[in-house]
């Protein structure tokens, strides 16, 4: 059993700082996580960048900002400056479902208690610090601040708001993944270079008075946007901003953003080159623990660390540029992959935990097949401004070779102490269909049978999201009939090898661009298909996407040109509705409503019950099976599956969580005595 003491992890008290003989830390970093010693949680990435330089950094998670903010003096004041993150989520995302019902749980804390962090997590943090310290300046990174570095529309207060630096107070921001500007942060500040004229870090932004004027860069063109005032006046203004946003944050070459907010401007820098091999080795390479800190031994598992502890993250970045996700909005458009090597020796030190059991959960990122997939010519990605690599088709010039990630599979399998390790990541099935990638190279057949024969633990997640060809266009997601194609092939496979896998799709409703009558049809289309769907992801408009924008204006950002959006709690419910065409309660409603524009068809199609000789119905799964063999009954190859119920979601949103009922959180008024919780099983 492997010991580590209290020292290996990062100080997140003051007793841990002087028992490393410190009497001041150069940087302190408040989270809204609990503090998790793992390369897939950004807090730790951080601290541990930091502190690889040489400096005193130390971690306060979660700090009470209810009572006399204690928490946030205990380490003192920094030499350098705070650093702020909301942790892996959007405080808000973390909080709430896309109906605004407040969530009981948080999968970022010990227990799964939901209380521990507040709303707008990064300005209230902000704001405190800047109240104890006003001398010490403060940088806001991590998904909450990245994707609010501009104006954006706030689904929660249902307004539109200026940079989270106008509201925060705070003196620099971090968008994106933050290694590489934090590494130019720290090496300027231990030059002794004076805060205030760190104007040229690429990946930051800052607000300057417009008296000031535009610190100068021979290197850098200007783009100016419509400013803060005008937006809030002029919606088709406001949405016309995004398509610059988005294309100046995917070009490789990009302009410097500048926009007014007041009397101030907001000055956003270009981004940083992708990250290469070597740079991500390195990040992942750092010494982590890979545990929670000790301290919350007795609190309870964290079950957002729970689900990725045997999982390891072989890339970052997605080249899928979806209108309603923001990965490639945070992590980049280019894909940034680890070296085999990297990830071997990430996969060891794996088995060697206590209590592995033989099986990696994951070995992806957020589209698990991009691994090292990347443009043919780079010098035609560098004057790119297309926002995907495969919509509306397949680049010519992206590689789309699965065969590195069908080679870094197998080295994983040969491994010794590896029993099976899963592909846990959606797979994008459009780059493995000749239907819509069709002019893929020989290596997508064997990737396919590598993936099914030996990774998926009996279901595999893709990500169709819609049938209509319209919903799907404005998604930038392929026409329905390659999933159809793609379902053709997997089924394909399952016979030659006989195996018994399963096919699990995620849908959303109420997306931008979609009707009542497109979502009826996509109730139908799935049934036919031989899905019951229990739970379909309703869109939630999330900062930085463009479906977000044409939610908030009625405009594509890119056209312009109107677009419907079902809005209200009864537009959103009856969409939801139609999926659920199997409830008895749902049969004349769905006759009445479709009766209205002429659908009768629909409701006959809906409402008339699987016969025999129909695909088996069960939960959000097809299950595959062989026909019956001509000389005598019907085989069934493998054991036979038990009806999983499966519940669908977009990317970007909350991950899976305990749906235990919380304990009392230390702010409530019953904090203290013994809640017994209801035991619920994970989402």
């Amino acid at each position: 059993m492997i010991q580590h003491p209290l020292s290996d992890w990062l100080p997140i008290t003051r007793k841990e700082v002087v028992n490393r003989g410190w009497d001041e830390l150069d940087v302190i970093l408040i989270s809204g996580d609990a503090y998790v010693d793992h390369p897939s949680f950004g807090p730790a990435v951080i601290g541990r960048i930091i502190e690889s330089y040489g400096l005193r950094i130390g971690i306060i998670p979660q700090p009470n900002w209810r009572d006399d903010l204690h928490e946030f003096k205990k380490l003192g004041k920094p030499k350098y400056f705070f650093a702020v993150t909301a942790g892996c989520m959007d405080s808000m995302v973390n909080h709430y479902t896309a109906n605004l019902r407040k969530r009981s749980t948080d999968a970022y804390t010990p227990g799964g208690e939901a209380g521990f962090r507040p709303d707008y997590a990064v300005t209230e943090y902000t704001q405190i610090l800047k109240k104890l310290y006003p001398d010490v300046p403060v940088v806001i990174g991590g998904i909450e601040a990245s994707l609010r570095r501009v104006t954006h529309y706030d689904y929660w207060s249902d307004k539109l708001v200026p940079s989270i630096l106008e509201s925060s107070g705070a003196d620099l921001l971090v968008y994106g993944m933050g290694e590489a500007p934090l590494r130019e942060i720290i090496q300027l500040l231990t030059r002794n270079v004076p805060f205030n004229q760190l104007t040229m870090v690429k990946q930051t932004a800052y607000l300057r008075p417009i008296t000031d004027g535009l610190p100068k860069n021979k290197r850098w063109n200007d783009k100016e946007l419509t400013s803060h005032d005008i937006c809030l006046k002029d919606k088709r203004k406001f949405a016309a901003n995004f398509k610059i946003i988005e294309q100046e944050s995917n070009k490789v070459n990009a302009n410097r953003i500048v926009q007014k907010v007041g009397n101030q401007n907001l000055i956003i820098n270009p981004p940083f080159d992708t990250m290469t091999e070597k740079e991500m080795d390195r990040a992942f390479d750092l010494p982590y623990t890979r545990l929670p800190h000790p301290k919350y031994k007795f609190r309870g598992p964290i079950p957002a660390y729970d689900m990725i502890k045997f999982s390891i993250n072989i890339h970052r970045g997605c080249f899928g540029g979806c209108s309603f996700c923001t990965i490639s909005a945070h992590q980049g458009k280019f894909i940034a992959s680890r070296s085999e090597e990297s990830v071997l020796k990430e996969v060891q030190q794996v088995t060697e935990m206590d209590d592995f059991k033989g099986y990696l959960s994951d070995l992806g990122g957020p589209s698990a097949n991009m691994y090292k997939l990347k443009g043919k010519v780079k010098s035609i990605c560098d004057k790119c401004v297309a926002p995907s690599c495969i919509h509306p088709m397949v680049c010519d010039n992206l590689d789309t070779n699965h065969d590195a990630m069908t080679q870094l599979y197998k080295k994983v399998d040969a491994m010794p102490k590896i029993k099976k390790a899963f592909i846990g990541s959606g797979i994008r099935y459009d780059l493995i269909t000749r239907s819509y990638n069709k002019k893929a190279d020989k290596s997508l057949e064997p990737y396919m049978e590598q993936v099914l024969k030996h990774h998926v633990s009996g279901r595999l997640k893709v990500a169709p999201e819609h049938s209509s060809a319209k919903t799907l266009k404005l998604m930038r997601k392929p026409n329905f009939d390659h999933f159809i194609e793609f379902k053709k092939n997997f089924d394909r496979i399952n016979k030659k090898h006989n195996l018994n896998q399963q096919l699990i799709p995620y849908f959303i409703s109420s997306h931008p661009g979609c009707t009542e009558e497109e979502m009826a049809n996509l109730a139908a289309d799935t049934k036919d298909m031989g899905f019951q769907l229990e739970q379909v992801q309703d869109f939630t408009p999330t900062p930085m996407t463009v479906a977000t924008v044409a939610y908030y204006t009625g405009y594509h950002p890119y056209t312009l040109e109107p677009v419907f959006t079902a809005k209200t709690p009864h537009e959103k419910k009856n969409q939801h509705r139609f999926f659920f065409w199997y409830k008895r309660e749902n049969h004349q409603w769905i006759k009445d409503s479709l009766a209205k524009i002429d659908r009768m068809d629909l409701a006959e199609k809906l409402l008339k019950f699987p016969t025999k000789g129909k695909p088996k119905v069960v939960s959000n799964e097809i299950l595959t099976e062989t026909k019956p063999d001509e000389n005598g009954p019907k085989k069934h190859h493998g054991k036979k599956k038990k009806p999983f119920k499966a519940h669908t979601k977009h990317k970007g949103n909350k991950p899976k969580e305990s749906r235990n009922k919380p304990k009392e959180s230390r702010n409530s008024p019953n904090a203290g005595k013994n809640v017994k919780a209801k035991k619920k099983r994970f989402r």
